[in-house]
């Protein structure tokens, strides 16, 4: 039988079995594996991809959708990914116009590196803000900044899901009530009982992922990133929207370094709800 085109193939929903073809194809694209990160978002989110009559995936790529079940306020579209031997052939457009079409109403937001930024330009996702991408081994600074950290316990959830849904703009229980079994430390900042901020750190590959890190104010910020990294041995790894300059220059200032920009891009809406000066860094940028 002839070898079909790949305009002829099919787009299907990618379940948990295609976990390792999932991660597969992050490894031919040069990417890490991030098969734990991949378990998240298939769970949590709606994963679509085109298979290869040869074996493995051609494409794939998760729409994580946030607000009322069934009429999302917004969705995060994340790991965009085209196997190498099919790329620059139209794959990611007919994909992502896939996923337009199929969201229809519901405004979309990604993080875009600049490969990718031209595509979705081309199909009306406007460039709304940047995150700068960090990596490094933390050096812990001498001065203390007052502001009190401990470990979330189940209790502090009611609180943690109403600050989040304040400060993220949209309802994501499904996505935070996974953290307790998806990261390695999950804190919370408390003033006289009450929850100010809260972040997690989770393994993918030979880094801890800083994120979500949602923080009252700056000081807050640093006191979660601080006592997140002084539980680990390995390297951090975080992604700070570029406004927050004085988090910015403090996580250099230990020993982060600089590693690459992504464009924060919107479809449908002018640019992200919530309360961005209170959002330093997503979960992850393929969730938003």
């Amino acid at each position: 039988m002839p070898t079909p085109s790949l305009s002829d193939l099919p787009i299907r929903r990618l379940t948990h079995r295609d976990l390792a073809a999932c991660a597969d194809l992050s490894e031919d694209r040069g990417w890490p594996r991030e098969e734990h990160k991949w378990g998240l978002l298939l769970s949590a989110g709606t994963g679509y991809g085109i298979d290869d009559p040869d074996g493995g995936l051609v494409s794939a790529c998760v729409v994580t959708e946030y607000g009322p079940y069934g009429n999302p306020s917004f969705g995060a579209v994340g790991m965009v990914l085209v196997a190498e031997r099919h790329a620059r052939r139209g794959i990611g457009r007919r994909l992502m116009r896939h996923i337009v079409s199929l969201m229809g109403t519901t405004p979309l937001t990604l993080h875009a590196t600049p490969n990718g930024r031209p595509l979705y330009e081309e199909l009306g996702f406007k460039a709304t803000g940047r995150a700068e991408m960090l990596r490094g081994c933390f050096t812990p600074g001498v001065t203390a900044t007052g502001v009190a950290t401990r470990a979330a316990t189940a209790e502090d959830l009611p609180s943690i899901l109403r600050l989040d849904e304040e400060v993220f703009g949209a309802d994501r229980t499904h996505v935070i009530t996974r953290l307790p079994a998806f990261a390695d430390q999950f804190r919370v900042a408390e003033e006289a009982g009450r929850i100010i901020g809260y972040a997690a750190a989770w393994p993918n590959m030979d880094t801890q992922v800083v994120g979500p890190l949602i923080a009252r104010d700056t000081t807050t910020a640093q006191s979660l990133l601080a006592s997140l990294a002084d539980s680990t041995d390995r390297p951090l790894r975080t992604d700070i929207d570029v406004r927050h300059e004085e988090l910015l220059a403090w996580a250099k200032a230990r020993g982060l370094e600089p590693i690459a920009f992504n464009s924060v891009m919107t479809y449908g809406i002018p640019e992200l709800p919530g309360d961005w000066r209170r959002r330093f860094a997503p979960l992850t940028v393929a969730a938003g």
